[in-house]
């Protein structure tokens, strides 16, 4: 049998399962899965993506949040799936020592909520990273290291009822509310409002399970995803879980942002990859964060994702 026909029997297979069967293809460890139809940014297919235009804004931000110039941002959207634009790493070697600094020191202490206050771990005085990285507690240290999985800002996703509540709420962080009033801006999305923030915290063993983002009361506003450290695998499918779904590689730095139809898609996280790519260490400017020596080592072995939403509905003040 030739190769051509051999590949093209494996791709009518693959588009006869469903989101699950593909999320528990990529999820297997042993034999690992077959990387060749994830669809890679790097050198990308233009039988499955095209180029997107960036709005050119001259703004301070770029600067401000370690960006790379927008016009020279390479921005695609996947032809299949109308409305899933990827942005390859816009993020500069100091753009990634910022926000991945943020989301371990800042994003993961009160007020903001986390999986640690639901069990308990912490009392009300004390903060993972401090524990972590300032204690001289080593055992206590590299037990709580791996715990933190989630971080809500914002108003505060109950992960139980999947409703948001206006007594469930604290203040944006003013930069992540300005970072992705930019991106907005970039593909011309200028209404968008940054009212919630998960921050989901990876280890090398972390899935996330297929489910669609519906708690927002407004749906129609874009989602924006930022990954940071090692590779992940994105799947997406379709509106039902009963929808084959696409692979993708997610590298430090790339942003997915959900918009339209693809903003209810089924999606997930079914494997973590160790990353061929350190742009975290791309050039030799040296921070002046001392704090980085710690995001570091605990970045080599782990993926922070930041996702943004808007909740209200345009004109909506409040949820009540």
């Amino acid at each position: 049998m030739k190769c051509h026909e051999t590949n093209e029997i494996w791709r009518l297979s693959w588009l006869g399962k469903m989101f699950k069967d593909n999320f528990k293809y990529y999820k297997k460890r042993n034999p690992l899965p077959d990387l060749t139809n994830v669809i890679d940014f790097n050198c990308p297919d233009f039988n499955k993506v095209k180029n997107i235009e960036a709005h050119f804004t001259n703004d301070t931000c770029e600067k401000k949040f370690g960006l790379k110039c927008s016009k020279d941002w390479e921005i695609y959207e996947l032809l299949n799936i109308p409305g899933l634009i990827f942005i390859k790493n816009p993020f500069t070697t100091s753009g990634h020592h910022y926000w991945i600094i943020k989301c371990l020191k800042d994003y993961s202490r009160k007020p903001n909520k986390s999986n640690l206050d639901a069990h308990n771990i912490l009392t009300n005085d004390e903060a993972w990273w401090d524990i972590c990285f300032g204690s001289n507690n080593y055992n206590r240290a590299e037990s709580l290291l791996p715990k933190l999985r989630w971080a809500t800002l914002g108003y505060h996703h109950d992960w139980d009822t999947k409703v948001y509540s206006e007594s469930s709420k604290t203040p944006m962080p003013i930069e992540l509310i300005e970072l992705t009033q930019f991106l907005a801006r970039v593909l011309n999305f200028s209404e968008f409002k940054a009212e919630a923030a998960i921050i989901n915290y990876y280890r090398m063993n972390s899935t996330l399970a297929g489910h669609t983002d519906c708690s927002e009361p407004n749906v129609e506003a874009p989602l924006f995803s930022i990954s940071f450290g090692q590779t992940a695998i994105f799947l997406i499918g379709g509106l039902s879980q009963e929808h084959p779904a696409d692979a993708l590689f997610l590298r430090s730095g790339d942003i997915i942002v959900m918009t339209g139809k693809s903003r209810l898609r089924y999606h997930g996280i079914p494997k973590i990859l160790s990353t061929q790519l350190i742009p975290w260490d791309m050039d030799e400017t040296e921070t002046n964060e001392s704090n980085w020596i710690y995001a570091k080592k605990y970045i080599s072995k782990a993926r922070i994702n930041i996702n943004i939403r808007q909740v209200l509905k345009d004109g909506q003040l409040t949820l009540s």
